[in-house]
């Protein structure tokens, strides 16, 4: 029997890691998938404070230990001097796909001016893609559906499982077989 389908959500946020505030994005991001995905998976959340060392150590621990396939992370994205999600995420990735940002950042600019200062990025760990979105529920809907097109396909040239998507929300783009 094949291990299940993982994906990883991180809340990196001070303030709903330690229980001010309910954690909006990871639950916003886990219905999104459950909408985008028809393919069977699981979630592996945390919710954890904006330490650069935690947001390591916490990817490190999905990809390699909890062999999530894809993580996806809200918060920290920001300029704020707290917001070091993206450094976090460069540090512990092989590889920087610097088109999710780009992408992520074309979208937002069309709803709002400040998305200019947003800093999400993605790479590749091993096995696993990781996506750092915003930590608005709107914008992390309007970023995830932006670049989840791509996101089967990038999994499948890095190993992973083989992702499915409900193609009435989005269409996964894989290149025709010769």
């Amino acid at each position: 029997m094949s291990n299940p389908i993982r994906i990883g959500i991180v809340t990196v946020s001070d303030r709903a890691s330690l229980g001010v505030y309910q954690d909006l994005g990871g639950p916003a991001i886990s219905d999104l998938l459950h909408e985008i995905l028809s393919c069977n998976f699981e979630t592996v959340a945390k919710i954890i404070p904006d330490e650069q060392p935690l947001i390591e150590s916490t990817l490190k621990e999905l990809c390699d230990v909890e062999k999530c396939c894809l993580v996806v992370t809200t918060g920290g994205t920001g300029p704020a001097k707290r917001d070091v999600t993206p450094e976090a995420t460069e540090a512990v990735c092989d590889k920087i796909l610097d088109g999710f940002g780009e992408q992520m950042r074309a979208i937002s600019l069309k709803i709002v001016p400040t998305a200019i200062l947003s800093r999400q990025i993605a790479g590749i760990r091993g096995s696993t893609l990781i996506i750092n979105l915003p930590g608005k529920p709107s914008a992390i809907r309007d970023c995830l559906l932006a670049v989840f097109p791509a996101v089967p396909y990038c999994i499948d040239l890095i190993d992973g499982p083989f992702l499915t998507t409900h193609e009435s929300i989005v269409v996964a783009f894989r290149p025709k077989k010769k």
